[in-house]
């Protein structure tokens, strides 16, 4: 019987070591690229919050990969803070990611039990982060409290700023007539209807000439001087 000759196929090791090598140099340059950390971020429409508290609510503040951290995944996280109402999250070249804030303001902070109220009527523990809001000194009555709420929303935030102390004064001739006082002591009396108009506060100020004094806006428009 004739033998069975079986030929021995030889294994190329360089083309294999190629092969290997590439895929493996393909493989590190993948991950490399998805594990690229985001290299910016803009944060925009703050006025309270601080931009470390929109990282560290985020949960970016450690810069991570920009393509596992999804837009969806931070706008998310922000929008489960309080202070916060909605998140636009959007990303771009190179490695950028922008968030736009639209705050849910800090309206004042209620000075019998040292809590904040926010935009959206919401009481909240206050952080002690040292907001610029005025605070609330006494109690405003439950008839009173919805109209209170929404006067403080017209106010412009950089006067909201130089507010410091809001007092609930009514008189026998008006129950929606309330006290501001300033930040530079100056003192305004306005009703609820009236809140809008301490807006053009920084403008009465170039009248004064430095002066200071009480700003009656509750009853006409006149300013008068302290001794």
């Amino acid at each position: 019987m004739a033998k069975k000759l079986v030929k021995k196929r030889k294994v190329k090791i360089i083309p294999l070591l190629l092969v290997i090598l590439t895929l493996g140099v393909i493989f590190l340059a993948v991950d490399i690229y998805l594990n690229t950390k985001i290299e910016n971020i803009i944060i925009k429409g703050t006025t309270y919050l601080k931009d470390d508290h929109i990282l560290k609510e985020a949960k970016i503040k450690n810069y991570p990969s920009f393509y596992f951290t999804t837009s969806s995944s931070i706008r998310n996280k922000l929008e489960k803070s309080p202070y916060i109402k909605k998140a636009d999250v959007s990303k771009s070249f190179y490695h950028v990611v922008t968030i736009n804030v639209h705050e849910n303001r800090i309206l004042y902070i209620n000075a019998s039990d040292n809590k904040l109220i926010l935009e959206d009527g919401k009481k909240i523990k206050n952080d002690d982060n040292n907001y610029r809001v005025p605070r609330l000194m006494n109690y405003v009555p439950n008839t009173k409290y919805k109209d209170f709420i929404k006067a403080t929303k017209k106010i412009n935030k950089d006067i909201f700023g130089k507010i410091s102390e809001i007092t609930y004064v009514p008189n026998d001739y008006d129950k929606d007539r309330f006290m501001l006082y300033m930040d530079d002591n100056n003192m305004v009396y306005l009703t609820l209807t009236k809140f809008k108009m301490i807006n053009y506060y920084n403008d009465v100020l170039k009248q004064l000439g430095g002066r200071h004094g009480i700003l009656y806006l509750d009853s006409g428009n006149h300013f008068q001087i302290k001794e």
